[in-house]
């Protein structure tokens, strides 16, 4: 049933072929791209078309409004285009080089794919970050991004707890349990996260881990074919995690329970972070089973939590104590560990508020789709 609503979803791309010479082909992008993820909505400024020229040229634009997310090998592209599978080839694998789609090598062939702006044409762009494309990206999001982030956030990325800040005696479902994610999967890929190296290279160096984004299965691959990032072990992964979290990083992997990625984010360069960090009330836009509480008769008034808090969760009230915010809490658990007296405890929402992410990838991107309104 998934497969045939997906199918219906993404062959519009296709059933619009015939309009694209008649309209620009930027615009004809940008509207299939507003169909993925979070989606890729117009500006009045225009600065997404100007993004997608600076991408795309012509004849790559043209290439993926022929694509849809389901992957397909050359031959098929090149039949619906009738043009020479060989030229089809090695045009799709040069696009792919360049992070203007996904692609999937198996032994002798390889199959391809329309990715998203989000994950997809922005964090492809990682390697060979320039920053006149960082400083259009930063426009974007300021303009309209940031809008879409907060519609789609919860069934983008969620926010899983620091462990140390879950009390022991506490089941952790395997699924909010960031060791155990990594520990389910073949092979682990690391890779710099594109929202501190696109501020770093326009508006300030937060100084938190740069490598911090993990990668899984087919997307892990892409990653280690374009030379992204690199391979690591679990111990190294888990390693890595631990340095993030002492940084005051918000472990955010993609809102399945079999993600292929997982961030480590900050509230001062990660674009769903500052996205959320707009809206009055962050706890309703994440997917987030947990949030945090005080034990005031432990508490000294130290501060050390306010500064921990990524969404300004934690306010100093009248007798000089922290209060949490439940509506900006988003049960990182990050305050929890820093607090010198052990004042703060994580603790799960009510069995009403409590929330299964989707099984798969897929049924992620369904969800996300149906929220938007796409299918």
């Amino acid at each position: 049933m998934c497969l045939t609503i997906v199918k219906m979803m993404i062959c519009r791309s296709i059933e619009k072929k015939g309009k694209i010479m008649q309209t620009d082909i930027y615009r004809q992008l940008q509207k299939q791209l507003d169909q993925y993820s979070m989606g890729f909505p117009a500006t009045q400024s225009g600065i997404e078309l100007k993004i997608l020229r600076y991408l795309f040229s012509e004849a790559d634009a043209m290439m993926f409004t022929a694509l849809t997310p389901m992957l397909e090998n050359a031959e098929a592209v090149a039949s619906r285009l009738n043009r020479p599978a060989a030229e089809v080839a090695a045009q799709l694998d040069n696009m792919a080089e360049r992070g203007l789609l996904f692609r999937l090598k198996k032994k002798t062939e390889s199959r391809y794919g329309a990715i998203p702006f989000v994950h997809g044409l922005y964090e492809f762009q990682v390697k060979n970050l320039q920053s006149d494309f960082a400083r259009m990206a930063k426009q974007y999001f300021d303009e309209a991004f940031d809008r879409a982030m907060q519609v789609s956030a919860d069934l983008f990325l969620r926010t899983i707890p620091v462990q140390q800040s879950i009390d022991v005696t506490h089941n952790v479902a395997s699924y909010d349990d960031a060791v155990e994610i990594m520990r389910s999967k073949p092979f682990i890929v690391v890779t710099d996260c594109i929202c501190r190296k696109t501020a770093a290279l326009i508006d300030h160096d937060c100084g938190k881990p740069m490598e911090a984004c993990f990668m899984f299965g087919s997307m892990g691959q892409y990653y280690l074919d374009r030379k992204m990032g690199r391979e690591i072990s679990l111990d190294e992964a888990i390693d890595i995690l631990t340095k993030c979290r002492e940084a005051g990083l918000v472990t955010q992997p993609a809102t399945a329970q079999n993600p292929a990625g997982m961030c480590n984010c900050c509230g001062d360069c990660c674009g769903v972070l500052r996205a959320l960090n707009k809206h009055p009330r962050p706890s309703e836009m994440v997917f987030s089973n947990h949030f945090a509480m005080v034990e005031m008769d432990d508490c000294t008034g130290c501060e050390t939590c306010l500064e921990r808090c990524q969404m300004n969760a934690l306010r100093m009230n009248d007798e000089g104590l922290p209060s949490v915010d439940r509506d900006r809490c988003i049960g990182c658990g990050l305050c929890v560990t820093s607090c010198p007296t052990q004042a703060l405890k994580l603790v799960s929402k009510s069995d009403s508020e409590i929330r299964i992410p989707p099984a798969s990838m897929v049924e992620q991107m369904m969800q996300m789709a149906q929220k938007r309104g796409i299918i």
